[in-house]
């Protein structure tokens, strides 16, 4: 087991914890958060970015472009279904998302989601690091690496663990300060 090899797969983690926090609404439009949007096209669960070009004209207004014209109608009742708690308002070519400020409960109920995600980054690594340092342990057992050998590496996937689980800490600490900001 190498060093970088843990780091990058802690990285990555990083990355999706990031991505999903990108998918918890603000107060401000962000096309961000219909990514996790499956559109059953023709009994696909497709993603909603592949079918439509979504943009923000505005900071209060998320606009939706389907590629085909004929996909308006499961693309509106995709993003109804969602947990977005949005209503989409088809005008015939396009979808628009008005994006409403977010009351105090809803503001709380989106930190709480938040946690959860960077809840779930932070498992994951302390999955990477238990993998590392069991693989570190059989290296030992089979006499590939001493006993200080593996110490030390223990000690280097315990602070890797350590700096990746503080920068998803910050992250949440960004997203929930982003969230209730009125």
């Amino acid at each position: 087991m190498k060093l970088a090899d843990v780091e990058s797969h802690m990285q990555k983690t990083v990355e999706a914890t990031q991505r999903s926090f990108n998918s918890v609404r603000t107060g401000r439009a962000n096309a961000a958060i219909l990514d996790r949007v499956m559109v059953d096209y023709y009994g696909t669960q497709t993603p909603l970015k592949s079918l439509a070009g979504i943009s923000t004209p505005d900071s209060s207004t998320i606009m939706i472009q389907p590629y085909d014209r004929n996909t308006l109608n499961i693309i509106e009742k995709a993003i109804s279904m969602s947990d977005l708690g949005l209503t989409p308002n088809n005008d015939g070519t396009v979808i628009r998302l008005n994006i409403p400020p977010l009351t105090s409960d809803r503001r709380k109920e989106l930190v709480k989601t938040s946690a959860k995600l960077a809840e779930e980054g932070k498992v994951s690594i302390r999955n990477i690091r238990r993998d590392a340092i069991d693989a570190i342990r059989k290296q030992e057992k089979s006499g590939d690496i001493s006993e200080d050998e593996a110490r030390d590496l223990q000690d280097s996937v315990q602070k890797l663990t350590d700096k990746y689980i503080s920068k998803i800490e910050k992250l949440l600490e960004e997203k929930e300060a982003d969230i209730m900001t009125i």
